[in-house]
């Protein structure tokens, strides 16, 4: 258990793959990083209703910590 989270978790969904991450926020850039999606692509967040926004180069976005059942936000190229 990490203690500078509080023992909380954090995941991020891209392109269909889990990945944990250490905190409560994650940037564009880092998305692209992990899910190793170039930069000349928009990426593309899904919402839990379905709808989709497309995130600008210097969003930050704020994690829910733990894993969701249901639909959860999804991060893709878009």
């Amino acid at each position: 258990m990490n203690e500078d989270r509080g023992g909380k978790q954090f995941f991020v969904n891209i392109e269909g793959k889990e990945y944990e991450w250490a905190g409560e926020t994650i940037t564009v850039s880092d998305i692209r990083r992990l899910g190793n999606i170039p930069s000349d692509q928009p990426l593309v967040e899904e919402l839990p209703d379905g709808s989709e926004r497309t995130l600008a180069a210097d969003a930050t976005i704020d994690l829910k910590p733990g894993h969701r059942f249901g639909r959860a936000p999804r991060y893709k190229r878009g």
